[in-house]
């Protein structure tokens, strides 16, 4: 017991400090004990069990602790110590450079207000002066204020005493209410900048001097969503997403209410479709009812239940490049690193020659992107079956690696040969971003129906905001049951 408490404390602790303070090769050490313990001929099987558990325990912390969000999928925020980006030094002045084009305020044609400013004749010296003219400067500035618009019905009586009240417009059903662009506004600032309701409230309190409550912002978001399904918009955009030429999936972990769900992503250059459900597979994907209906190339970052669906696929090599990182650094592959500098040599390639390269180049980097990998199997081969141990051997991650290069080889490559294919999946990950925002903003969405009204309103504004539509006009529109002209059905 003794010895199993020391050898614990000494894999768990010590090793760990001092890898991290003087950089002792753990693999060879635990490779060493190992042989010792092999050696040992005293030891009960049990013993041996739990050494075994304990050295496994041992490799896996240790591998935890070289990850980063350059070898991984962890985010940037949770790397410790991360350095910040320095930017070169250059000799160049600061400021704008020669060719650059600035983007200086343009005088405006129409200004709200003119001021006629007259010269003092009192500071000119004799003579005789003629208006040839003025010289025009324009100070751009914001004014907040509220503006009441009051609605007067005339009403009108007969010599019976019976009364007739003009008709008022669509919408002034109240004695008083707000109007659509406080409502466009508001939602605006929840939907799209992400503000919680109080720092809402507050705004509309301090800059505007309109008292607005919490439920009657629910009640902004609730009817924009509303014109939302009335008008058809979310079918729009999965209509137009199923015909499109590349499309991106992704997925992520939501909480909604304490529970766990998943939010999926389908998107392109164009359209934003995003709806959470409870579960992650192609249940999920099918019930949204977009990847069923497709038939372009999808890109994603090679989870498997996307290969359900009958249509090209590309994988994302931003996750490729992550995962040589790892296999170099930590399992000292040589090969990954010689193959993650052949694909980022190889999209700047792609890049210049803008997507397309000729057919015989193509051939070349294939055959390059084999000898890469023929290599790899020389550092990295198959694991040999051991007698009498039940199930296939366990690979290592630089192996699975390699086979996936191997195997989906097309899929890896498929932004060379199609000029619409990009590089990375970015463009999935990105439209999915700003919800993990608003989850670390509020912690959860507090309802399915919250989130549900969040995620249509959020595939509408991307939507709109890809194809030159600012958010705010966006919802002004469709308050008013308008759309921008980009919503036609698809054909």
């Amino acid at each position: 017991m003794f010895l199993t408490v020391t050898l614990t404390t000494f894999f768990l602790f010590g090793v760990k400090i001092k890898m991290k303070v003087s950089g002792i090769d753990i693999e060879s050490s635990v490779e060493k004990i190992k042989q010792q313990i092999e050696a040992d001929k005293t030891l009960s099987a049990s013993m041996r069990a739990t050494f075994d558990l304990l050295l496994l325990i041992v490799n896996l912390l240790c591998q935890r602790l070289g990850l980063n969000s350059r070898n991984s999928s962890k985010p940037p925020s949770s790397d410790q110590n991360r350095e910040k980006q320095t930017i070169n030094n250059s000799s160049n002045k600061s400021g704008g450079q020669k060719g650059h084009k600035g983007s200086t305020l343009a005088l405006d044609t129409h200004p709200d207000i003119t001021h006629k400013l007259p010269v003092d004749h009192t500071l000119l010296p004799q003579g005789f002066y003629k208006e040839v003219g003025y010289e025009t400067r324009q100070v751009v500035d914001i004014e907040f204020k509220k503006v009441v618009t009051e609605y007067q019905a005339q009403i009108l009586e007969n010599e019976f005493g019976k009364r007739f009240i003009a008709s008022f417009p669509d919408g002034v059903n109240s004695r008083i209410q707000y109007g659509n662009g406080l409502k466009a506004h508001a939602v605006y600032l929840s939907q799209y900048q992400l503000l919680p309701y109080d720092r809402i409230r507050e705004y509309f309190t301090d800059q505007l001097n309109i008292p607005l409550s919490s439920g009657s912002l629910y009640n902004f978001i609730n009817s924009a969503y509303s014109k939302l399904e009335e008008l058809n918009v979310l079918d729009i955009i999965k209509a137009n997403l199923q015909k499109e030429k590349v499309l991106h999936a992704d997925e992520t972990g939501i909480n909604i209410n304490g529970k766990r769900q998943w939010l999926h992503n389908a998107s392109s250059l164009k359209w934003t479709y995003l709806a959470a459900h409870e579960k992650r597979g192609h249940d999920a994907m099918d019930y949204i009812g977009i990847l069923p209906h497709f038939n372009g190339v999808m890109c994603h970052d090679h989870w498997k239940p996307y290969y359900r669906y009958d249509c090209r696929h590309s994988l994302c090599n931003a996750h490729h490049l992550r995962e040589l990182i790892r296999a170099n650094e930590q399992d000292g592959q040589v090969w990954a690193e010689t193959m993650r500098l052949f694909l980022v040599n190889l999209n700047q390639s792609v890049l210049d020659e803008d997507g397309v390269i000729s057919k015989e180049e193509q051939a070349d980097y294939i055959n390059q992107y084999r000898a890469i990998l023929k290599e790899g199997e020389k550092e990295s081969p198959p694991p040999i079956p051991v007698k009498g141990k039940r199930g296939r051997p366990k690979k290592t991650k630089s192996r699975n690696l390699l086979e996936r290069l191997q195997n989906y080889e097309g899929d890896v490559l498929r932004f060379v040969i199609d000029k619409d294919v990009p590089f990375t999946n970015n463009q999935g990950e990105n439209d999915l971003r700003m919800a993990k925002v608003q989850q670390k903003i509020s912690g959860c969405f507090r309802s399915e129906y919250g989130a549900e009204m969040f995620f249509g309103l959020r595939s509408y504004l991307s939507s709109c905001k890809k194809q030159g539509v600012s958010g705010s006009t966006a919802l002004a529109l469709l308050l008013n049951d308008m759309l921008p002209n980009i919503f036609t059905p698809a054909e």
